[in-house]
């Protein structure tokens, strides 16, 4: 180590076993120096409430800002664990982290997007479709995701739940224009999603930001995939399912899609149909909460414990999980702990709401 008494930063941060290395200011995060450098650490919601950040650190010593317990708890940090959405490097570092890949870091940008399309999909699900500029396409991962930038400064996160090879649309014949698309829930009371649902008209402009977020298909392997969906968690899994259509990726892969009640499993239809394109891939809808009047005959319970049920052993598995913070920290937990499934083969993006960051 050669920065182990000065304070002032810049220091130094290798992670190990890649060897990459980068630099990292006193003032900012290791993770917002890696984002800026374009290297590839793995996290999700940058704002210490999800815990996909998490890596061990080698050698060196940071501080941490808030976080919450549940991310970062103090047994992990006494035993060397960081989260580094939230440290901030003391002396130069060496972290140990697995997911270091130079081809997860697409450039970051600012851009206006105008609403194209609103399609409300269920009681609380609108599709949103935004295009983007044409001039200068944003480049992007399936599964990854942009934030909205309101106008006071504030920022709402959500998946892109198209696969980028999708994003030029046309209609009536005009040019064709990069489209993303949304998949918002209404959280009432949200400032912003009380926007979507009330007053968001097309044409509207918003600011973007993006790409971010290290929730992709890692195409270096063909173990068997377990796509672990909770209500909007089905965004990023949709465009990964587009991706591997697209790709050619026949990759034996299971979604496990829940939901509440029938309806939150909003696009069946289009899972079902892509089922019967796609001989590599599986759907088992998953309901917790049905009524009667719903007259559901599939499964029942809890979409994580479903997979459990079903492969005991996920020893040669990948899993993909997405949807709210306690179904993938309980599938992180259980997987591994009880059916053997390897730490770095579970990758995740949790939905954290405003409410999730702040809670303690």
């Amino acid at each position: 180590m050669t920065s182990t008494t000065a304070l002032s930063g810049p220091f130094q941060v290798t992670v190990q076993p890649s060897g990459r290395s980068f630099q990292v200011e006193a003032d900012e995060t290791v993770l917002a120096a890696a984002i800026r450098q374009g290297v590839g650490l793995p996290y999700g919601c940058k704002d210490g409430a999800c815990g996909s950040c998490k890596c061990r650190k080698l050698e060196g010593s940071v501080t941490h800002r808030a976080h919450q317990s549940k991310a970062l708890n103090a047994e992990e940090e006494a035993a060397g664990y960081v989260l580094t959405c939230s440290a901030t490097a003391q002396t130069d570092l060496v972290l140990e982290s697995r997911q270091v890949t130079d081809e997860s870091a697409f450039p970051i940008r600012k851009m206006p997007s105008r609403v194209q399309g609103l399609e409300k999909v269920s009681h609380d699900v609108m599709i949103v479709r935004m295009q983007l500029p044409a001039n200068d396409v944003m480049r992007y991962h399936a599964g990854q995701y942009v934030e909205f930038i309101l106008r006071d400064g504030d920022r709402r996160s959500y998946s892109m739940a198209n696969a980028p090879h999708t994003m030029m649309r046309s209609e009536a014949g005009a040019p064709a224009v990069p489209v993303i698309e949304l998949h918002i829930r209404h959280m009432p009371g949200g400032k912003f999603t009380d926007h979507v649902f009330t007053a968001m008209k097309e044409k509207e402009i918003l600011r973007l930001e993006g790409p971010y977020g290290s929730f992709f298909l890692r195409e270096d392997s063909d173990k068997p995939m377990i796509l672990l969906a909770s209500g909007t968690g089905f965004a990023p899994i949709k465009a990964v399912i587009e991706h591997m259509q697209s790709k050619g990726i026949t990759r034996p892969a299971t979604l496990y899609w829940g939901g509440r009640r029938p309806a939150d499993l909003y696009l069946h239809e289009w899972v079902r149909q892509r089922c019967a394109e796609m001989p590599n891939l599986r759907y088992v809808p998953v309901v917790s909460h049905a009524l009667p009047e719903d007259n559901w005959t599939g499964r029942t319970g809890f979409v994580h414990k479903a997979v459990l049920e079903d492969v005991p052993d996920l020893s040669g598995h990948q899993v993909y999980a997405c949807g709210a913070p306690v179904v993938v920290d309980s599938a992180r937990s259980d997987y591994t702990a009880l059916a053997q499934l390897p730490p770095e083969e579970f990758f995740a993006d949790a939905f954290t709401t405003e409410a999730d960051k702040h809670l303690g």
